[in-house]
């Protein structure tokens, strides 16, 4: 070998081994999976690694994973099984898999999935820098143990695929609720909310750097209690000074809203059995907080309610709604519904389609129910609703839900609505793209407008999901 030769494989072999690391992510599921992702990026990137958003670039590539449903899962290991080629061109290459999927399937997962280096649980994030070491010597790692505590509230995460004006800011973690259909109190622990200061601190941050909208975050929002760490139950304990001294999500809410007063404020999600009428009152006292609330139901059916272990009846979710629609009378609703879980009737369905067209929802989320190993309704219920009813019954929701959006679209046409520009278009070049106070997305051209601007917009056009008008002038918010 030339002395030439010698010395440039010299130094490519120099470079390979100082040129920084790269890593990608992949996130499934909820918005709270997105926004761990983005906590997972600021661990991994203090560990020498970049992020790339090319596959085949990437050193060490993690799947943020969802467990909710059984697609869910499926789609991930579909996903998985495509990196078997990307591991034999690159024999370095690392794959983790996070999130609720790892939680759950725990060790099983290395036999499962052979092509699976690390398996990380949503409450084992900064263990990270010791897996990555033990996986880059050559050894499989697993941390899937769940906190009681951990919030990673100080931690500062990097935004992933951001636009600069939207952020999620995570203010709890796990869920106390048991519901007999959810995996996630066995995949994300036991509820702990946040201390109040490094939320602030945090909304603080994205201020500074122009962001103009962020959504709190947590399984179950309502639940929030602050009142100097520790879990909810413990709460009774504490003296009376520190109850009246605690920080409910009705004065988190206030604090963010009047704190930061020229920021769009959403939240998400809430449970009806811990919404309270101060949260309600809160959202309008408060220009500056998004008049939304998403609100799962799952049934119509007091039977399926019970089954479901869900702590609300049919009425007092139909109340609760009356609520906010006396309160906030432009107020959107958005669900959650499932359809098919065991022993559905006909009358149950119905019930379902029922209270749908008492509310007429502004959009939803529908599912079939899928058996997820390890909760109370696989232990105690036969799956006994057959496909072919799921899907049947699923079909009439959907088609009923596009039915009532597309009415409360229509009810926009010819109103002025306030939209924050989020993105170009997808459909086209010459149009921006944002959402109006109530969650429903709005398009109108370009002009002079650009990302970040409050846009008052006439509506003149509609599909059910989507706003078409005409920008007026800047909206002062």
């Amino acid at each position: 070998m030339s002395l030439e030769l010698e010395l440039k494989n010299q130094t490519i072999s120099n470079w390979n081994k100082i040129k920084p690391k790269k890593f990608y992510i992949e996130s499934y599921g909820c918005q709270m999976n997105f926004a761990d992702s983005e906590v997972v990026a600021s661990i991994v990137s203090k560990e020498g690694y970049n992020a790339t958003k090319n596959l085949n670039d990437a050193d060490l590539i993690l799947l943020n994973t969802c467990s909710i449903r059984e697609k869910a899962e499926q789609t991930v290991r579909k996903r998985l099984q495509g990196f078997n080629k990307l591991k034999r061109h690159n024999k370095n290459l690392k794959v983790g898999v996070l999130g609720c999927m790892a939680e759950r399937l725990k060790n099983k997962f290395l036999d499962e999935e052979k092509i699976v280096d690390l398996v990380v649980g949503p409450d084992a994030y900064k263990d990270l820098p010791n897996l990555i070491k033990k996986i880059n010597e050559g050894r499989d790692a697993v941390n899937v143990i769940l906190s009681k505590e951990e919030t990673y509230g100080d931690i500062s995460p990097v935004r992933l695929s951001t636009n600069g004006v939207t952020a999620f800011v995570s203010i709890t973690r796990g869920c106390d609720n048991m519901c007999s259909f959810c995996v996630v109190p066995f995949t994300r622990g036991r509820e702990r909310s946040r201390d109040p200061k490094s939320i602030l601190n945090e909304i603080k941050l994205l201020v500074e750097k122009n962001y103009k909208e962020v959504t709190l975050l947590g399984q179950n929002v309502d639940s929030y209690l602050w009142y100097g760490g520790g879990l909810k139950k413990d709460f009774k304990n504490i003296t009376e000074l520190r109850k009246k001294t605690s920080i409910n999500f009705s004065k988190l809410l206030k604090l963010v809203a009047e704190t930061f007063p020229l920021l769009r404020v959403r939240f998400s999600t809430s449970n009806p059995q811990d919404m309270s009428e101060d949260v309600i009152k809160t959202m309008s006292n408060h220009k500056n907080i998004c008049n939304h609330i998403h609100l799962p139901v799952q049934s119509g059916s007091d039977n399926v309610l019970k089954a479901m272990n869900r702590q609300h009846t049919r009425k007092e979710y139909i109340n609760l709604i009356k609520k906010i629609k006396k309160i906030i009378p432009d107020c959107s609703i958005s669900q959650d519904i499932i359809t098919g879980f065991p022993n559905e009737t006909d009358k149950d369905h119905e019930l379902t389609l029922d209270l749908m067209n008492l509310v007429k929802y502004d959009f939803g989320y529908m599912f079939k129910y899928s058996e997820r190993p390890g909760t109370y309704a696989a232990k105690k219920y036969e799956d006994n609703i057959s496909d072919l009813t799921k899907k049947t019954r699923l079909q009439e929701i959907v088609d009923l839900q596009q039915k009532h959006s597309n009415f409360r679209t229509n009810n926009y046409i010819g109103k002025i609505v306030e939209v924050l520009i989020e993105k170009e278009s997808k459909k086209s070049n010459l149009q921006w793209s944002g959402r109006n106070q109530q969650n429903t997305v709005v398009v109108f051209d370009k002009k002079g407008f650009q990302i970040g601007d409050f846009v008052n917009v006439l509506i003149k056009n509609c599909t059910s999901a989507t706003l078409i008008g005409d920008a007026i002038n800047y909206s002062n918010l």
